[in-house]
């Protein structure tokens, strides 16, 4: 599949006609994309520019109703997407539809907020003085996505924006790009003004060029990206020199909490779906199953079969329930954290007929903190079980980390649940639930190292606009001087 960049609803060739091939997890070139210098990153960004004036009066109801055009569009072009991203990141089917239906939702939401951009009045000591706030565009607004949720992370880096009227460029991702660029083509499909929405590929080389430079041009005022930790921290570098507000959206080490009487099938269940959808490719993975000392046999002998259970396979021809990891590389480090946590005493289970980047589920049993996957993310269809004599315990282990980003508690006394729940240093947290759990409404984020700002809802307006003062003086003043 042959990708251009999206530049003025125009498809335009990279300068010199440069191109790269993105090689998919399971052989074969999946996309053949335009290789963005920071020239045409610039020139994306001159066109969101010349775009923002009239999309920022656009009035409500006509980018309601444009968003929610691309909507219906994006969920009925769902197999388009399948198809793409199999190729292209290994997903599976239902992966793939999961994302259309969730990135159609966020179009959807989005939709809903255009009426939703609130200031409102506040008294002031000066008689006469009517004074308010009010929410403007900021501008051009950059978001950078990951390849795991691509329609996903995709949608959300743009949605919001849009609808508080900020004109966009999508940096896609390397790893996707014929993916980030089929988004692209649903909203210009719906109608969206030339300039509105953007989409920049370009080569891996070229990636610290390309960001950076759109980081520092001067149209554009709002950053968000999603990925991993490590490049969070140079974007926020880059972007703080240029005083420019950044949303952050990084790695997490979820933690469940089994608690003494929670009901161990649904823990089994929830913990099998948290870590193992996508193949553990997702931020809100579950990484650390922590149980309590008194159940902590019965649940591992229930999950060790839910484990056993999930086996991957190609996911073009749908015969799995798991799909293919990223690239040889992700399988590699995968291979390494288990070795390491077997060597020092850890109890392998799953990860049955591997090949090559096809990773069934494994779970190793009572990690330790001188194991290596204790505190790295894998990123990967692997979870770690440890054992915790208490709540306090289990709290300090589930707190034991540098992320936090998603959590789960599972018990059936809610109030001490909550409790628990209320102590663990994460943005989310569901009690009886997984620790996968996203919803277009809702605000989504993290702390320490998994990043900060929200996505979702009206957590979303606050982020993608400015708030101004004004005031109206009704009376003549009487100034000092």
């Amino acid at each position: 599949m042959d990708v251009t960049l999206l530049i003025d609803n125009q498809d335009v060739a990279a300068t010199g006609g440069a191109t790269f091939e993105r090689v998919g997890p399971l052989g074969g070139t999946a996309s053949r994309a335009a290789a963005a210098t920071a020239g045409d990153a610039a020139a994306a960004a001159d066109a969101a520019a010349r775009a923002f004036p009239a999309w920022s009066r656009t009035g409500p109801n006509a980018r309601r109703s444009l968003l929610l055009a691309a909507a219906d569009l994006m969920a009925g072009r769902a197999a388009e997407f399948a198809a793409v991203m199999a190729t292209e990141t290994g997903a599976s089917a239902g992966w793939a539809a999961f994302n259309v239906h969730l990135a159609a939702s966020m179009l959807r939401e989005a939709a809903s907020l255009t009426t939703q951009i609130k200031g409102e009045t506040i008294a002031s000591d000066r008689a006469g003085c009517h004074a308010m706030t009010v929410r403007r565009p900021a501008g051009v607004v950059l978001g950078i996505a990951p390849w795991n949720a691509p329609v996903i992370l995709g949608v959300r880096a743009i949605a919001a924006p849009l609808a508080c009227g900020n004109t966009v460029v999508l940096k896609a991702s390397e790893h996707c790009p014929a993916t980030h660029r089929m988004i692209g083509d649903v909203l210009r499909d719906a109608g969206f003004p030339a300039g509105v929405v953007n989409v920049v590929t370009n080569a891996p080389r070229d990636a610290g060029p390309v960001v950076e430079a759109l980081i520092r041009h001067k149209a554009v005022r709002r950053i968000n990206f999603t990925g991993s930790t490590r490049v969070g921290r140079i974007i926020a570098g880059i972007a703080a020199q240029e005083l420019k507000p950044v949303l952050l959206e990084l790695g997490g080490k979820a933690p469940m909490i089994v608690l003494d009487d929670a009901d161990l099938d649904a823990a089994v269940a929830a913990a099998g779906f948290g870590a193992f959808m996508n193949s553990g490719q997702i931020c809100m993975s579950t990484e650390r199953i922590i149980v309590h000392e008194a159940v902590a046999d019965a649940f591992i002998a229930r999950f060790r079969a839910r484990v056993e259970g999930l086996r991957a396979g190609d996911p073009r021809d749908g015969s799995a329930p798991l799909g293919s990891v990223i690239e040889p590389e992700a399988a590699a480090r995968i291979a390494r954290l288990i070795d390491d946590a077997v060597a020092k005493g850890a109890t392998l289970i799953g990860a049955s007929g591997d090949q090559g980047t096809l990773l069934s589920a494994a779970a190793l049993i009572d990690v330790t903190p001188d194991m290596e996957i204790y505190a790295e993310e894998s990123f990967g269809p692997i979870t770690t079980v440890i054992r915790a004599r208490d709540d306090d315990e289990a709290v300090r282990i589930a707190n034991d980390t540098e992320y936090g980003l998603t959590s789960s508690v599972f018990g059936r006394d809610i109030a001490r649940a909550m409790a628990v729940a209320d102590r663990i240093e994460a943005g989310m947290c569901h009690i009886n639930g997984p620790t996968v759990h996203d919803e277009a409404q809702m605000p989504f984020g993290g702390t320490k190292s998994s990043g900060y700002g929200r996505f979702g809802g009206e957590a979303g307006i606050a982020e993608f606009t400015e708030l101004k003062w004004m005031t109206i003086e009704t009376q003549p003043l009487h100034l000092p001087i």
